[in-house]
């Protein structure tokens, strides 16, 4: 958000946390900017579908619609529920079809508008404990590489952002499956510490300047890129490598 602000966007933020939504519009308050919030849940279908008109009321238009709400779930396949992964799709997938869905017609009229969906490292390879969180961040890629190819010749385009390792509260906040090993807990605790090292604001501007550019596809952050050439290379053993580099 504040690396759009920078752009002088204004903003409508919509977020599951009414305290979130403060935190968020207090920092964005000095950027010269209008800022409208909008308490959201994505898995909210009827929530959803009224929210462009709430956004129409307050700033007319719209032109760049950026699906960023995500969870977490740690846990091998046997060990996360069926509810557990229902729960992370329909967040982290359906949420982006919906708020898509929602926010179209309304993109569609504007002269240069934008979809920027927010998939993840793990949408471009699937380390193991991640077959919930891999598969809906693939969803979010192959959702976003199918629009972009039927919205060709349109006024909108759209973007798929790969996020590396960026500080953000998702991988402390992610559900544990009732019955995983304390061990293995601690272990992906350890290697998201280590791994979760670019702040927010420099993902942002690394966002911001994608969608200047009109970038279909956005890497963020010198680990993603280097996933991104391994998996193309080693299409089928990339995690024999993935494996020695985050065990040290």
């Amino acid at each position: 958000a504040l690396a759009l602000a920078r752009r002088s966007c204004h903003l409508a933020l919509a977020d599951i946390s009414a305290e979130g939504l403060r935190e968020s519009a207090r920092l964005l308050a000095h950027m010269g900017v209008r800022v409208t919030t909008h308490l959201l849940d994505v898995a909210d279908r009827e929530a959803v579908q009224s929210l462009p008109a709430e956004v129409q009321a307050a700033h007319g238009r719209i032109d760049i619609l950026m699906n960023n709400a995500g969870v977490a779930l740690g846990g091998s396949f046997e060990q996360v529920s069926e509810d557990d992964f229902e729960w992370l799709m329909d967040i982290n997938f359906n949420g982006v079809v919906r708020m898509t869905r929602a926010f179209l017609p309304m993109l569609r009229r504007s002269d240069d508008a934008r979809v920027v969906n927010v998939s993840s490292i793990y949408g471009i390879v699937s380390p193991p404990g991640q077959s919930a969180y891999s598969a809906s961040k693939f969803a979010v890629r192959g959702f976003s590489m199918a629009l972009r190819h039927e919205l060709e010749g349109s006024t909108v385009g759209v973007s798929v952002v790969h996020p590396g390792g960026v500080a953000t509260s998702i991988a402390r906040n992610a559900r544990i499956p009732a019955g995983a090993p304390p061990e293995e807990i601690e272990r992906g605790r350890k290697i998201a510490e280590r791994l979760l090292r670019l702040a927010p604001d420099e993902a942002g501007e690394i966002i911001a300047r994608g969608i200047e550019r009109r970038d279909a596809r956005i890497l963020v952050g010198s680990d993603a890129k280097a996933v991104s050439i391994l998996e193309r290379l080693a299409p089928v053993n990339y995690w024999r490598y993935l494996k020695k580099a985050t065990s040290r």
